[in-house]
Parts: C-alpha cells; sequence; structure tokens
C-alpha cells in the first residue's frame, strides 16, 4: 500500500479537506454492509440488528473519531468481538448487554486515564493471531448457516459439526424454505468480493468490493423476486435505542458476574483496538498513536453504545486500512464517515430492506476465512514451534471452550515458554583427547537455576584438561554462574587443568560485566565493584592462553 505523500497534520486546508472527504465516502461504502452483517452475526435480535450495528458505527464516527488517539484509525463494531457479544446475549440476554457494555468502557476509560495504554499491547503475536484464527472459525461456523437462511445452532462446535447438514440443505431444494436460493445468492456474494479487485476497470478500484458484492446480492434478490429473508430495519433509528431502566436493573444477574464479562469484553476490545493502532501507524507517515488518549477514547464510545444498547466497539483494521489507502489525511473522515451512516440511515431506511441476510453472512463467512492467515502461521514458524503451538492451542480452545478461556489459556502457555527461556540452558561438552583438550558451549540463559547442571558439566571435565568455553549463543549469565566459573578455575588448576574464557568478549556481551584497564569488573546492586584479586589474574590470564591457542 501506497504511503501518503503529504504528512498528515492535526488539521488540515483545502487540499487536506478535499482527501478527507473522499476518504470519507469509502470508509463509509465499507462500513455500512459492516456494521449490519457484523450485527447479526453478534446475535442482536433481527428486528434492531442492523439499527444497534449502524449506531455504533455512527459513534465510533461521530464521537470516537473526534478525540481518538489515533488519527487515522476508524471505530466501529467489529467481527473479534462479535463471538464474545453472541456469548454474553445467550448467556445474560440482550438487556443485560448493554449495561455489560456500559461497564466495559468504564473499565478502559479509567484504564486510559491510569495510562496502561501500552499495556494492553502486551499480548504476543502467537495468541493474538490464534484469537483471530479462532474468532473466523466461529464466524464461519455460524454465518454459514444463515447465509442459507437457516437457523444457527446454540454452540461454535454445534455450529461447525453441522456444516455439512447446512451445505446440503443449500444445495438440495426444499418445497417450504427457499435454503437454495439463499445458498446462491452467498455464493454470488463471496464471488463478487472475490473477483471484483482483479477483474475491476482501473477507475473503479476504489469501490469497496463488500459493496459491490451487496448490491450484485441485492439487485439480483429484487431482479428474481427470490423469497428468502431481507434486513429488518425501523422506521426511526431511535425506536432501537434501549436506554437501561429500571425494570432492566431490577433483573440483571449479580453484578460480579457483569463486573467479570465486562472486564473480558474490556480487554479483549483494548487488545484488538491497540493492535490495530498499531497496523495503521505502519501505513502512513503522520503522527503516531497516543495509546492512552485512543484508550479513553473507546471507553467513552463504549460507554455511550452501551447506554442506548448498540454493539460495542473497537478499532478496525479493514475500515481504517481504506481510510488510509483512499488519502486520508486528518480525523475529519472518520468523523465524516459517521455522519454519511448516520444521514444514510435517516433518510433511506428502505433502502437496507432490500438487503437479504445471506448477502451479509456470506460477506462474514469472506472475513472469517480472511482472518484465518495462512501467512501469520508461517510468519510464527520461523519464530519456533513453540509460537505455532500457542497459536493453535489458543485457537482449538476458542472453539471448544470460549474466547476469554482461549486468550488466557494462550496468555499462560506465553508466559510460560518465556519462564522456561530465561530458566533453560543447553550444555554440550566436545572432548578433544589428542590435545588433552574439551570445548564447552553454553545456549540459553545460565542463571542460579541451572548452576547444579552447569556444575555438573564442569565436573565430567577430565582434570587436566584445557577448557575452552563458548557463550555466543548465551543469552544471559547472572553472577552465580560467574562465580562458578572462577572457583572451579581454581580447582582445576590444581589438578593441572586450565579454563580459557575471553572476559573482554563477555564484557562486550552482558552489560552487567565490564572490563577496565585489563581487569575484569562486575556491576552488583548498582555500583561498579572490581572482583577479587584472585579473578582479575584469572581473567587476565585466561585471555592471554586464549590468544596463544588462537595463534596456535
Amino acid at each position: 500500500m501506497d504511503l501518503p505523500d503529504t504528512p498528515v497534520a492535526p488539521s488540515g486546508g483545502e487540499r487536506s479537506l478535499r482527501h478527507d472527504f473522499l476518504a470519507s465516502i469509502v470508509v463509509f461504502l465499507v462500513a455500512l454492509p459492516l456494521c449490519m452483517g457484523i450485527a447479526l452475526a453478534s446475535g442482536a435480535p433481527p428486528e434492531k440488528a442492523a439499527a444497534v450495528g449502524l449506531m455504533t458505527g455512527i459513534i465510533g464516527g461521530l464521537i470516537v473519531g473526534s478525540i481518538a488517539g489515533s488519527p487515522l484509525q476508524v471505530s466501529g463494531p467489529a467481527a473479534g468481538l462479535s463471538v464474545i457479544v453472541y456469548e454474553l446475549a445467550q448467556r445474560h440476554g440482550w438487556g443485560a448487554l448493554g449495561v455489560i457494555v456500559l461497564l466495559a468502557g468504564a473499565i478502559q476509560l479509567a484504564a486510559g486515564l491510569m495510562r496502561l495504554g501500552q499495556w494492553f499491547r502486551a499480548v504476543s503475536p502467537a495468541v493474538i493471531h490464534g484469537m483471530l484464527a479462532g474468532i473466523g472459525v466461529l464466524i464461519i461456523a455460524s454465518q454459514f448457516h444463515i447465509m442459507v437462511d437457516d437457523r444457527p445452532r446454540s454452540s461454535g462446535l454445534q455450529n461447525l459439526m453441522s456444516i455439512p447438514e447446512a451445505a446440503w440443505k443449500g444445495i438440495v431444494p426444499s418445497d417450504d424454505v427457499s435454503h437454495d436460493d439463499a445458498a446462491r445468492i452467498g455464493l454470488l456474494t463471496i464471488m463478487a468480493i472475490v473477483l471484483w479487485r482483479p477483474l475491476a476497470p482501473r477507475f473503479l478500484k476504489m469501490v469497496p468490493a463488500p459493496l459491490v458484492a451487496i448490491v450484485a446480492a441485492t439487485a439480483a434478490t429484487a431482479l428474481l423476486a427470490l423469497p428468502i429473508k431481507q434486513v429488518q430495519v425501523p422506521d426511526n433509528l431511535l425506536d432501537a435505542v434501549q436506554m437501561p431502566s429500571v425494570e432492566l436493573l431490577g433483573h440483571l444477574p449479580d453484578w460480579g458476574v457483569l463486573l467479570t464479562a465486562a472486564a473480558s469484553l474490556a480487554f479483549i476490545a483494548s487488545a484488538e483496538t491497540l493492535l490495530c493502532a498499531t497496523a495503521v501507524d505502519q501505513l502512513h507517515r503522520g503522527p503516531r498513536t497516543r495509546y492512552d488518549r485512543e484508550l479513553a477514547a473507546q471507553g467513552i464510545g463504549n460507554m455511550l453504545c452501551g447506554f442506548v444498547g448498540a454493539l460495542p466497539m473497537t478499532g478496525v483494521i479493514v475500515r481504517s486500512a481504506a481510510n488510509v489507502e483512499a488519502g486520508g489525511r486528518t480525523r475529519l473522515s472518520a468523523i465524516l464517515h459517521g455522519a454519511w451512516l448516520l444521514l444514510f440511515v435517516a433518510l433511506l431506511p428502505v433502502v437496507l430492506r432490500l438487503i437479504p441476510t445471506a448477502a451479509l453472512a456470506a460477506m462474514l463467512v469472506y472475513t472469517g476465512y480472511k482472518l484465518i492467515s495462512v501467512k501469520a502461521i508461517r510468519a510464527l514458524w520461523g519464530y519456533g514451534k513453540s509460537e505455532v503451538v500457542i497459536y493453535a492451542l489458543t485457537l482449538l480452545t476458542i472453539v471448544g471452550a470460549d474466547l476469554l478461556t482461549g486468550v488466557l489459556v494462550g496468555i499462560a502457555l506465553s508466559v510460560l515458554k518465556l519462564l522456561w527461556t530465561f530458566s533453560h540452558l543447553h550444555i554440550r561438552l566436545e572432548a578433544e583427547p589428542e590435545r588433552s583438550r574439551t570445548v564447552m558451549y553454553l545456549e540459553g540463559a545460565a542463571t542460579f537455576i541451572r548452576l547444579p547442571q552447569l556444575a555438573a558439566a564442569l565436573d565430567a571435565v577430565p582434570a587436566d584438561a584445557e577448557l575452552h568455553v563458548h557463550f555466543e549463543a548465551l543469552s544471559y549469565i547472572d553472577h552465580a554462574c560467574l562465580d562458578l566459573l572462577v572457583n572451579w578455575e581454581k580447582q582445576h588448576e590444581a589438578t593441572g587443568g586450565s579454563l580459557v574464557v575471553d572476559w573482554d568478549s563477555l564484557a562486550a556481551r552482558f552489560r552487567n560485566y565490564g572490563a577496565s584497564n585489563g581487569k575484569t569488573r562486575v556491576h552488583a546492586n548498582g555500583p561498579e565493584s572490581s572482583l577479587p584479586a584472585s579473578v582479575e589474574v584469572a581473567g587476565s590470564r585466561a585471555r592471554k592462553g586464549d590468544r596463544a591457542a588462537r595463534s596456535a
């Protein structure tokens, strides 16, 4: 993607206004079908699904766009939250969901004011990609049923296991229900999304593929008079507003349960938003994201969404990338896209009622497929098999249990991997009897936890051997292991052996060790302190021995 030629400015002139205006139209056209489709995937009541999704997009544009810490990021309902929203709505009811979203927004606002924005980014990429892939699988599993005008099952696993049944309904015509007609509209939608960019004329490539697909599916449904389900939109957007009432508050679950649900929603929404903001920063040369401000802005937006009974929001990479690619320069493009959504819903609700739900579901099936990124798996493989294992277990737990459990399992595995990395030490000894020499290779972290292992390896060195220690693959060595080497050298010299360690190189690799005037020093507890004279002599002797060995 080409970067904007002109830096993004907080406020622009006539040129910025023109770019922002055009970009806002593109983002509006991308957001319009996604807002409605994600609302359906989130389990919103059919009669108000489109409205609650669009309300979130409007709040994300007009309110959050005005105060966001990432000027070019566009906020709205996100496919990544649809799974957890569906689970919460099924568990606590759609009315209680508004209170949960309001509380989640309050948690985000408090976290932003406490400057915790950077901490929400401290999640392993393997967990994030595993979370997105798990969400993708669940979106495909649920929306595949809606794509054939069938009802989703009660859980992600049941949706996944019953896909063959839904596919059969879409292939074999039925006398009473037009599953096959809906399936054909769904396939038309997916084909239009896939083929638009490579086949569209150059001057039309800026038109979003999802919009082209929805228009094509809507036109086909109308021209063929297909008896399939269509989007339901109230005549007045305010009819879909559901503010917390005294009656609702009296029927809410335990507040501890609500706070736990809100905390999980806030965590996932914040992680997705701030990771999206980081990705957007890589797409332009303008001001970088102010993470605490962005987190607080998302909190305000979600509090408003919860108050009116809309869907929760996050920063959304699809809309944000479209904003940058279309030439957006300032936050005005995000604000205007919210204004266009509001005007469209207020003036043209009859147009939205023509859209088949099968087309919106098909668009989300394709979105779910894109979330399962093979490219991400290959990238993780480059960092080791453990990253792929974390990815896979996170994905499987999300599909088999729920989103929050899957994310927590992924984070726990990442922490265990970190502990393993900073406590694992691999030692390899290579004996050269003909030269009375032994070479020791250290890999990993030499800490006091692995002191017995290092001591056992040193005890295995022949009494009269010259031991060369290589630490090029060592990531860390602490004072305890260094002391062990020094003390072992004294004992080893008494039996006719010697130790060769390049102390100067060790000082260059690890900042807690330094060399001054030929003497090895250790920085312990802050101030610099010299080692005992015997160690300094040993270090000097080791360097001389190492130079002699290299010259030999």
